[in-house]
């Protein structure tokens, strides 16, 4: 009973937060949607784009379920995956992505908690695992990159949140007012 408790918790908040990271695409233009935004590149269509790859291949590889999407081998990682090409669409991407959730969710569905599994890129003796680790390292994964995500729209153009029924109204002066009383304090503690 707990088994099937905890599966369906994870895998409900795996939705969840591959919709909030599509959500930080919305409305952006394509400049913004891939341009760079951090010294290392770091964008959110790249990051949308990567965390496809990693649900493709943690839901596929990992338990003898090769995902449908084209994906290099591993062992040829080149941190292409973390931006997109000129040639790619947003749409071609973002429909990747979608794509990739119906091939995870059938393996999350058909398989069993403890079903094992084998990552070839782990070392030893992580490498052999189950479907519980890999749906946990998933979730992880997505959440951490959702957070960046966050973090760049919010420099982009002020919008912030988890879910779009849920954001609020921009206040300027509140935010400023907010951001002003921070910067004090961390003045004040610098100063001592």
């Amino acid at each position: 009973m707990i088994d099937e408790f905890a599966k369906d918790n994870l895998h409900g908040r795996l939705r969840r937060d591959r919709e909030a990271l599509l959500w930080k695409l919305d409305g952006l233009s394509e400049y913004d949607a891939r341009r760079p935004l951090t010294a290392t590149g770091t964008n959110l269509l790249g990051l949308v784009k990567h965390v496809a790859t990693v649900e493709a291949r943690y839901f596929g590889e990992v338990f003898g379920r090769p995902s449908p999407e084209p994906l290099p081998r591993w062992q040829d990682h080149d941190g292409s995956d973390l931006w997109a090409s000129e040639g790619e669409t947003r749409d071609q991407i973002t429909e990747s992505y979608r794509r990739t959730w119906g091939h995870s969710d059938a393996t999350i569905s058909e398989l069993p908690l403890d079903a094992p599994g084998h990552v070839p890129w782990w070392p030893e003796p992580w490498s052999d695992t189950n479907l519980f680790a890999i749906m946990v390292h998933v979730l992880a994964e997505t959440v951490r990159h959702a957070g960046h995500a966050d973090i760049l729209r919010e420099g982009l153009d002020g919008r912030t949140g988890l879910r779009a029924e849920h954001e609020q109204r921009i206040d300027e002066e509140a935010r400023a007012a907010h951001r002003a009383k921070i910067e004090q304090a961390a003045r004040s503690a610098a100063g001592r």
